[in-house]
């Protein structure tokens, strides 16, 4: 309930500072998630997502993708006596973007306003709002209760 800034000043609590989820997705992909808005930065952009597979793992930022294929994965060695002297984040290759990404929060306003003034398609709709905050209540009944839950399929009245 209690945190301190950076000259030392309490302060209220008021939101979580952090948030972790594991899910287990269609096919038993298992997808590990965390989010904290009080880390200092140490990675290549803002946001990023690292997907990790059998054949390698890619880490996907807002403007940029690296890849890194389990062939060429490293395979070091720990031992705490000695430095070590890899350069892990060298050993990763740049994917090829499609084109320029551009801002996802403006694309996002601009699918939204052709939804409205012209009647285009949107996929996010009140049915998948709904079911994002349900999965979130779900998530802290998880957690609370320490077990797992299952995340029941939904239908939407007339469908």
């Amino acid at each position: 309930p209690d945190r301190w800034d950076e000259r030392g000043e309490r302060y209220d609590a008021t939101a979580d500072d952090a948030a972790y989820a594991i899910f287990e997705l269609a096919g038993g992909v298992v997808a590990q998630l965390n989010s904290s808005w009080c880390v200092r930065v140490h990675r290549g952009e803002l946001l990023e997502f690292q997907v990790d597979g059998t054949e390698g793992s890619a880490v996907a930022g807002l403007r940029d993708c690296v890849a890194q294929h389990r062939g060429v994965s490293p395979r070091p060695v720990w031992n705490p006596d000695i430095p070590n002297v890899s350069r892990f984040l060298d050993q990763w290759q740049p994917a090829p973007l499609d084109g320029e990404p551009g801002n996802a929060f403006r694309l996002q306003w601009e699918m939204f306003i052709r939804h409205v003034v012209e009647d285009a398609p949107f996929r996010q709709d009140l049915h998948t709002g709904a079911r994002g905050v349900r999965v979130a209540e779900l998530g802290m009944l998880s957690s609370a209760e320490g077990r797992r839950i299952e995340v029941p399929a939904t239908t939407v009245a007339g469908s």
